[in-house]
């Protein structure tokens, strides 16, 4: 299946809505506590069951397959650095970090893209309008997660590391996913998550032993999110990237916390802040600046004039 890469990256509407979908169903995954099993097992879990899912829409709609060394290879490692690591790191940090430090840093995902991309061979060179977009972004996040932050927390410099690396680690993913864009995303998808269980349900077992999940609750957690934020999610991602680029995509981490927000407050009953709705406005504009649109056509009316 080709799939051509935009020379521009142009993102139309179609493709926002896609990104604002798929970063509302990441934020909800925020709402799935699994308190029964350890963070390499959630990981090692989600990227299992995700993968068996994959393989079953593989199978069911009769996508292409094809298997040589070099790509079970490439697989591996798209699946290491997309899944295995980041999804460890992560829970890891948590433990020692304030709630909002993370989101703060997991936000800092298009900042390690933009730069990463700038230098990666064929990658996406970064421009000012993105750059700055990328700064009002994070500003938003930030503003987001004041009351957190003001409400305590400990941080402990190793957490925040494990965290910095595992955005540089979806960085190099988003950009290593490009050598992946004549591969039928689903299959994509299933081979990557294939590869990232063999990496996390080793490192799983000798860190944590032999996993106990015995409550429904647990069980229905896991399977959300396996199913729904790693398996349906993950396919629409390795869709839409080809067509929008790493930096642009990378933008979906800016979605994940309002999303994260507004469910908690529909489902959770948790407040609502001035900080929230300034926080959203400085994302919004972020948006705005990354897809360049709006700026292009006040450009083009300000040289009419």
């Amino acid at each position: 299946m080709g799939r051509e890469l935009r020379e521009d990256n142009q993102m139309t509407n179609r493709d926002w809505f896609t990104i604002v979908f798929i970063g509302s169903i990441w934020g909800s995954s925020f709402l799935l506590l699994i308190r029964e099993l350890g963070p390499l097992w959630v990981s090692a879990g989600r990227v299992g069951i995700g993968a068996m899912g994959s393989w079953v829409l593989v199978l069911a709609l009769r996508r292409p397959i094809t298997f040589n060394r070099k790509l079970l290879t490439g697989f591996f490692v798209l699946g290491a650095f997309t899944y295995a690591i980041p999804f460890a790191l992560f829970p890891l940090a948590q433990g020692s970090l304030a709630s909002g430090v993370v989101a703060v840093i997991n936000a800092m995902t298009p900042i390690t893209t933009v730069v990463v991309s700038h230098f990666w061979l064929g990658g996406e060179k970064a421009s000012w309008s993105k750059l700055i977009g990328v700064g009002a972004g994070l500003g938003g996040v930030a503003v987001l997660t004041l009351p957190v932050l003001s409400a305590g927390g400990v941080s402990q410099l190793w957490a925040v590391g494990a965290s910095l690396l595992a955005t540089l680690c979806y960085a190099v993913a988003l950009n290593y996913t490009r050598s992946f864009r004549h591969i039928d995303p689903l299959y994509l998808a299933a081979g990557a998550l294939s590869g990232a269980t063999l990496a996390a349900v080793p490192t799983a077992f000798l860190a944590e032993g032999i996993p106990q999940l015995v409550t429904v609750e647990g069980w229905a957690a896991l399977l959300a999110i396996a199913l729904i934020s790693t398996t349906f999610a993950f396919a629409l991602m390795y869709r839409i990237l080809p067509r929008v680029g790493a930096t642009n995509f990378a933008t979906v981490t800016f979605i994940a916390p309002i999303s994260a927000i507004i469910l908690g407050y529909v489902f959770l009953g948790e407040s609502l802040q001035v900080e929230h709705f300034m926080g959203m406005i400085g994302i919004f504009a972020g948006l705005v600046l990354i897809d360049g649109r709006l700026l292009n056509t006040l450009k083009r009316v300000a040289f009419k004039h």
